[in-house]
Formats: C-alpha cells, structure tokens, sequence
C-alpha cells in the first residue's frame, strides 16, 4: 500500500463522524475507526462538505429511503461485502454528499487514482441499481460528514465511459468552493436536461381511447420511431382500426388490453389517453417508466377539475406530462423542448428564491449573457430577499436584466412567465406556477417532493397553454465538469451561496436550519472542526473576527476558511 505523502499527517486510529442511526436519529460519533483500505480502495481526507435538503429527507426515512436500499445490479455482492462503507437497510450510515477531499491512502491494486490528488466527490451512482432508484455516496455507501471516507475504485469509475467519480480539482479554491460544486451542478443539470418531442425509441406504447375519442395524430409519431411494443385500451371497433391504419395497416402490430388497471406499474416508456376522465388520468400516470411521458390529447373536451399529479416522479423519475386540447397526439408531444436551459427574451420567476438553492437559479440567471431576460425572485422572508437582492441584484444589474425581489405574501404577483422554478417542495406553489406561466412556458419542478406525492393542478390549463412540466434530480459527472470549468475560468464563485459554517457538533442546527428554511443560503461543514456551532457570516465579526476581516464584501473566500480552520482549531473551537 502507498504510504500517505508529507502533506499528510499521521492517521489517526479514530475520527469525529456524524452518522444517521435510525429514522429521525443522529449521533455525533467521536471514536468511528478510520477505515484501513484494501487492495482495490482508497481513503480520502474530508475537507469541507455543503448540508442538503435531501439529508434531512434521509434522516426522516432511513432505511425505507430508496437509496438506503441494498445494491441490486452492477457490482458483484462479493466486491460488495469487502466494502466496510457499503450501508444499506437498518446500517447507521454517515450522510453528506456535497463534499471536497484529497486522497491521502491507495490501495495497491487502485490504477486510476493517486495519493495526493484534491478531488470533488459526484455521488450518484447510477450505473449501482437499487430496486427503487440507485446508489448514492452519503446514503447507502457512507458520505462525507467525518474526517476520513472509504471508496472502492471497483464502484466509482463509470462502466460506459471510464470517466471518474472522484474528478480532480487543483489547489487554488477553497474547500467550500470544491464541496459546493455538487449543488451547483444540480442546478446546472436542470438546465441541460435533454428532453423529447417523440415516441421512445424501441419503447413500450400503451394508447388508451375513452368513448367517442378518435386516435389521431399517432401516425408520424410512429413513422419517427418504432416501439417495441404497443398495446390499446379502448372498446370501440372503429378505435382499433385507427390504430391499425397509426401502425401501417396491421392490427397484429400491437395488443388489445380490456383495461388499463389490469396492467403492471411504471411499465410504459409512453401512454397517449384520448380522453378526459381525471379519474382515469390519476390512474394512468402510475403506469409510466422512469423516464416516461404521458400525452393527454382532450380532443376537445375538458377535464373539468384539478387532476392530482404525481410531482415527486416528475423530479425523480422525471416522468413528463404533455398533451393538447385538440385531437391530436404529434401537438402533445411538440410542446416539449428540446432541453431546460433558459431562452432568450425569457420572464424568470423563482419561487422559493431565497432558500440554498433558490439562490443558485436566481444568481445563474441573473449572471446569463442571454438577451431579454428578466428576473422575479419570490419569497416569503423579507430578510433572506433582501440578501438575496445584495447579491443577486448587482449581477443581474451588470448584465441589463431587470430583477425584481417580492415577498409574495405582501405582494399581488402577475403572471405571464415564460419559465417558472418552484424550489420548495409544497404541492400548492406548483399550481401556483401554472397560475403564473404565459402560453408555452416551462416549469421547471425543482423542489425534491418524494415520490407519491401529488399537486392538484388544473390540467385544462397547462394543455389550454401548452404549458411544458419537468424537473430533475441530482447530476452526473458532466454537469460537475461543466461547473468546474466555470469556477477554474473564474466566470462563478460558488461561494456566493455561503450562508453559514460550522464544524461537526453544530450540524444538528445545521439541518434544522436547513428543513425550517431559515438559512439564507449553504451551510458548510469542516470535519476537522469537531467542537464549533453553526455561525452565520452575519455573526462572525462578533464570533471570529479575524476571519470576518477576511471576507470579501461579506462573502465566504479562501482566506477566511484558512483563516477560520487556524483561528477555531487554535481557539478550542469555541
């Protein structure tokens, strides 16, 4: 095994840790062994880790949260148990996912990571099924929030594209800066979502026509891609032929169903409805694939009540909803765009502006080159607005794009958004958009609802407007390079996005501050600090002000985080 280079000191046999027990249960572990690497691992130094929403989600399910579950494909169970950080089920895990580190322990059989190396962690493991979901770093294999991590280079290198889970970063930017790239780049996911205006290629086709409702429209569809398999729920002769005429004349080129409850869950890539039933609706879209879409063709019908639509799949299964009011099913699917990214002459609003990662679409925006773009941030706390508008408000000023900052309890907001990000996971402020957006625009549900969990939304709207829903969750290791490159070119500061900073014994406030949405911004944890509380930027002149003597216009930087690692380490951490 490589021994640990001179920057690196001696390991220690123990480490501070926080680890999730139980459902609601965290303890701050001060003797958790640092692990000793086998052949095929590593061990990583923590440097900083951001606090997630999705922690406290994790902390309130535990072992029923889908990524707590056990691996299910893409790694061998024998490589699995020569893993001590491998978590799952009822195993006290330690959270953390947003986390900056450097490589300090390689086994002797590792080829594609070196000690020494400074790295920033991309924890989802979607290549490691789980039943529900995937693998992630922080959830079923232990994450960031103690000194020390164990990874397998076996689970860690992307089977399709060779490409690293630990990316290397030089030694320029803070550990904060480093650990923060992860949110960043979820933000940054959402934009290049690549989303389709077409049938799934080789896909499974379920076409469902109520009473009275022509299938039209499914010839060039069909004509563009080829299902695998397609079956028809529908009673009327006349429907079944023109489906046979969609298919090129063959009524033995797909399955008749006699209805659509006797069909297995999440087992179709594309469901077409002909109808207006919400009932039915409900019912339909538990039959969509990850990744599925549902079209609603109307044919001149209305729905006629708010249909409960499932939000929690749009953002994790990203499952997509669109349709028409007319009678035909190639205009449902050509309201889809071709991605997420913002467009050109765009009216913003962010709901939810001023929360951690509100404020990361509001400063994404409001530092675009984009012409035409204007910029409403909405939030329900006029403290977290007006810091939101001190940084925010500058950039988005630089740039020509008007900005607007309204506490929407106080203030009548009117509509006529082209794009719409709901950031806090309450199923009303998703109708709420719909109220919000103009004719064509895209909601982009944000917000980590958990799957099953459905928003009453007045579907006659979104089809009358051809309005686009999607969402998505997490990154992959692009969407980190692409971020990377911003911070390395200087063109963001992910710093800009530091509300507060502690050491492991404030992380209990940490995601209270974090689940309450008090915090105006990320809270950011240095292991190495075992004692200090959480302190926001705003109580440091007070607390450290050394440290306070090094921000820059307020903000988090490089030499306040030297700065406070000698100054609260030195202190006692007190």
């Amino acid at each position: 095994m490589n021994q640990t280079p001179p920057f690196v000191p001696a390991l220690p046999m123990t480490q501070h840790a926080i680890q999730f027990v139980g459902p609601g249960q965290l303890v701050h572990n001060r003797a958790k062994i640092v692990a000793a690497p086998g052949p095929t691992q590593l061990l990583v130094r923590v440097e900083a880790v951001g606090i997630c929403f999705s922690d406290t989600k994790l902390l309130k399910a535990f072992s029923t949260h889908l990524r707590k579950a056990r691996v299910s494909s893409g790694i061998g169970e024998t490589a699995l148990a020569e893993i001590s950080s491998y978590v799952p089920g009822e195993l006290p895990t330690v959270p953390g996912h947003e986390v900056a580190g450097r490589i300090v322990v390689v086994g002797d059989a590792v080829t594609r990571h070196a000690v020494g190396e400074r790295v920033v962690v991309q924890t989802d493991y979607r290549h490691l099924a789980t039943p529900g979901s995937n693998a992630a770093f922080g959830y079923n294999f232990e994450g960031g929030l103690q000194e020390y991590v164990l990874l397998d280079e076996r689970m860690i290198i992307e089977p399709a594209t060779g490409a690293r889970f630990l990316i290397p970063v030089d030694d320029a930017p803070s550990g904060s800066a480093i650990a923060l790239l992860e949110p960043w780049a979820c933000v940054e996911a959402s934009y290049a979502s690549r989303e389709r205006a077409s049938l799934t290629p080789s896909g499974r086709l379920l076409v469902v026509a109520d009473a009275g409702h022509r299938i039209d429209g499914l010839a060039p569809l069909l004509a563009a891609v080829t299902p695998a398999a397609i079956t028809l729920v529908a009673g009327e002769p006349g429907q079944r032929a023109q489906l046979a005429a969609a298919v090129g004349g063959s009524a033995a080129a797909f399955v008749v169903a006699a209805d659509a409850s006797t069909l297995p869950a999440e087992s179709f890539d594309d469901i077409v409805y002909y109808g207006a039933d919400a009932d039915r609706i409900e019912q339909l879209q538990g039959l969509l694939a990850t990744g599925g879409v549902i079209d609603i063709v109307l044919g001149g019908d209305r729905i006629g009540r708010p249909v409960a639509v499932d939000v929690g799949r749009i953002h994790y299964d990203l499952t997509r909803w669109v349709g028409t009011p007319g009678g035909s099913a190639a205009d449902g699917y050509a309201i889809a765009p071709a991605d997420g990214e913002l467009r050109a002459g765009d009216r913003v609003a962010v709901i939810g502006a001023a929360g951690p990662m509100g404020f990361m679409h509001v400063v994404r925006t409001a530092s675009s080159s984009l012409p035409g773009l204007s910029l409403t941030a909405v939030d329900i706390d006029d403290a977290r607005l007006a810091h939101l508008a001190d940084v925010a408000g500058p950039l988005a000023a630089s740039r020509g794009i008007p900005a607007a900052f309204l506490n929407s309890q106080t203030t009548q907001l009117d509509g006529g958004f082209s794009y719409v990000a709901v950031m806090v996971p309450a199923p009303p402020l998703v109708a709420q958009a719909v109220e919000l957006a103009a004719a064509g625009a895209r909601i982009n549900v944000f917000a980590g609802f958990a799957a099953g969990t459905r928003a009453a939304i007045e579907l006659d709207a979104v089809l009358a407007k051809g309005v686009y829903l999607f969402g998505t969750s997490g990154s992959q290791i692009p969407d980190m390079q692409a971020v990377l490159a911003k911070l390395e070119r200087g063109d963001l500061d992910t710093n800009i996005s530091v509300d507060a900073i502690t050491g492991m014994e404030g992380v209990t406030d940490a995601l209270a501050a974090v689940e309450a949405r008090t915090s105006g911004g990320k809270i950011v944890v240095y292991p190495a600090l075992h004692d200090l509380g959480m302190v926001r930027l705003s109580e440091l002149p007070a607390r450290f002000p050394g440290v306070a003597a090094a921000l820059l216009d307020g903000r988090w930087t490089r030499a306040a985080e030297d700065a406070l690692l000698a100054t609260a380490g030195n202190a006692g951490e007190a």
